[in-house]
């Protein structure tokens, strides 16, 4: 009976793993991937002209700010946050990379 059970566990690992070894890539794994790159194509369409006039406004409100210090602040934080928050956005591709890579393991 144990002897059974043991061949019988072997077989169904040894199916598990050619199965396992034989896909290339997973149907959910390349799906959530195609997935994640259509959004983060959406994301850097909109994302772009966004922080455009962002840094725009930056400009403007450090340009024409006429010696208020408050402006001039307000648009060097505009300009920094707006760079770092489009970089972050660029880098989703490193991110995207890292999970697949992760994914096929």
């Amino acid at each position: 009976m144990i002897k059974k059970i043991v061949i019988f566990s072997f077989v169904f690992m040894m199916l598990l793993s050619s199965v396992a070894f034989c896909a290339s890539d997973p149907k959910l794994v390349t799906t959530i991937n195609n997935g994640l790159t259509k959004i983060k194509g959406w994301i850097v369409k909109i994302s772009t002209p966004a922080a455009a006039v962002a840094i725009g406004t930056g400009v403007l409100m450090k340009k024409f700010s006429f010696g208020d210090e408050e402006r001039i602040v307000t648009g060097k934080k505009l300009i920094k946050s707006t760079l770092f928050s489009y970089a972050f956005i660029l880098s989703v591709d490193l991110i995207l990379t890292a999970i697949s890579t992760l994914a096929k393991g």
